[in-house]
C-alpha cells in the first residue's frame, strides 16, 4: 500500500461529523469476523415475574453496595471487574423492558425480533425520561465507580444503550481511551446488561492485566478494514495474554477502566443483547487539546465546553457523593 494511503487510513484527527447510530455502524465494521460461527441459537428466556414499581426501584438504585478491598485491588490490577447482584432481576427487567420500548420507537421495529443484524444505540437517554434518569444517575454505580478509580467524586460522560442484535458480529478489540477526550485515565464504564448474557450472546471479554495495553500502543488505529483488531488480536495471542470471557448472570454488571482492552463476540442468539452503559470521570477533568473523529460525538456530551477546559456542563452532574450531587 502506498504511503499516502497507509496515512491517510490512520489519520484521525479530524472530528466525527455524523450522528450516534452511523458511528456505531462504522465502528463495528472495523472487527474482522473471519472464521466466526454464525449459527443462530435459542437465548435463555425472559424469567417471568412480577416487576417492581418505580418507589422500589429508585430505592435500590441508591442503595450503597459495599466493595471490598480485593475487589478495588482486582480493578486497579487489571482494569475491569464483574461485580455479582449489583441489582435484582427485577430492576433490570424493568430496565430492559423500558429500553426495548424506546428502541422501538427510534428505529421503528423490535430489536429483539423486527430489525436487521445491527448494532443499535441510543446516548443520552437521561434527560426526558425520570425512570431511566434514575439508572443514568445511580448513585449506586456512581459509589462503585468512584471507589473503583480511588477518587472523591465522578460525574457523568453519558450514557449509551447498546443493542446487539441476533446476527450481529463482533466488536473490535479496542480501549475507551480512544474515545474520551479527557486529560485524566480516571475514566470508567459501567457496563450493566439488562439480561442473562451466555458466551452465545457475546458478552463482554476483557484482556488482562491492564498494562497489556502497552503490547499494542505503537499498533496504529485505522479508520477503515480490520487491520486495526487483527494486529491486536495477533500480538495478545503471540503474548500469551489472558482473557476474560464469561457469561454474566442476571444481576451481574461490570467496570472497565478507560485502558481496559476489551472486544465481544458475535451474538449467536434470537434475542438482543441490550445493556446500558454509563460512563463515569473523575471530577475536574479537563478537555484534551484535540480531540478526534474516535471519541465521537462528544460536544453533545458537554455542550459549551472547549479544548482545555474543565468537563463540567449541565449534562455532566456529579452523581457521586451524593451530597455534592444535590
Amino acid at each position: 500500500m502506498p504511503e499516502s494511503a497507509a496515512s491517510d487510513n490512520t489519520d484521525i484527527s479530524q472530528p466525527w461529523d455524523q450522528d450516534n447510530q452511523a458511528w456505531w455502524d462504522w465502528y463495528v465494521s472495523l472487527a474482522d469476523n473471519a472464521g466466526e460461527d454464525s449459527r443462530i441459537l435459542p437465548a435463555p428466556p425472559i424469567p417471568e415475574l412480577e416487576l417492581p414499581d418505580d418507589p422500589a426501584i429508585f430505592e435500590e438504585l441508591c442503595a450503597p453496595y459495599r466493595v471490598t478491598e480485593e475487589q478495588r485491588s482486582f480493578f486497579r490490577n487489571n482494569g475491569f471487574i464483574k461485580l455479582k447482584q449489583v441489582f435484582s432481576p427485577g430492576v433490570l427487567l424493568r430496565l430492559r423492558r423500558e429500553l426495548v420500548r424506546m428502541l422501538e420507537i427510534e428505529f421503528g421495529a423490535n430489536p429483539d425480533t423486527d430489525a436487521p443484524d445491527r448494532f443499535l444505540s441510543l446516548e443520552m437517554i437521561w434527560q426526558n425520561n425520570l425512570l431511566l434518569r434514575a439508572y443514568v444517575l445511580s448513585p449506586r454505580l456512581a459509589q462503585i465507580s468512584a471507589e473503583l478509580l480511588g477518587v472523591g467524586a465522578v460525574r457523568l460522560y453519558h450514557d449509551n444503550v447498546l443493542a446487539k442484535q441476533p446476527g450481529c458480529g463482533r466488536t473490535p478489540w479496542h480501549f475507551d481511551d480512544h474515545h474520551f477526550p479527557f486529560d485524566t485515565h480516571n475514566v470508567v464504564t459501567a457496563w450493566v446488561p439488562a439480561q442473562t448474557i451466555p458466551l452465545e450472546m457475546g458478552p463482554l471479554a476483557f484482556a488482562y492485566p491492564l498494562d497489556v495495553h502497552r503490547l499494542v500502543d505503537a499498533v496504529s488505529f485505522e479508520k477503515s478494514g480490520t487491520g486495526y483488531d487483527r494486529s491486536v488480536a495477533g500480538i495478545f495471542a503471540r503474548n500469551n495474554v489472558s482473557i476474560d470471557e464469561t457469561p454474566f448472570d442476571i444481576g451481574d454488571v461490570s467496570f472497565h477502566h478507560n485502558l481496559s482492552f476489551h472486544t465481544a463476540a458475535r451474538n449467536r442468539t434470537d434475542r438482543s443483547r441490550i445493556v446500558l452503559a454509563n460512563t463515569y470521570y473523575e471530577d475536574g477533568a479537563r478537555i484534551i487539546d484535540s480531540p478526534t473523529l474516535v471519541s465521537g460525538d462528544w460536544q453533545k456530551f458537554m455542550p459549551g465546553v472547549g479544548p482545555g477546559e474543565v468537563a463540567a456542563s449541565p449534562l455532566n452532574p456529579v452523581c457521586w457523593p451524593v451530597e455534592i450531587a444535590r
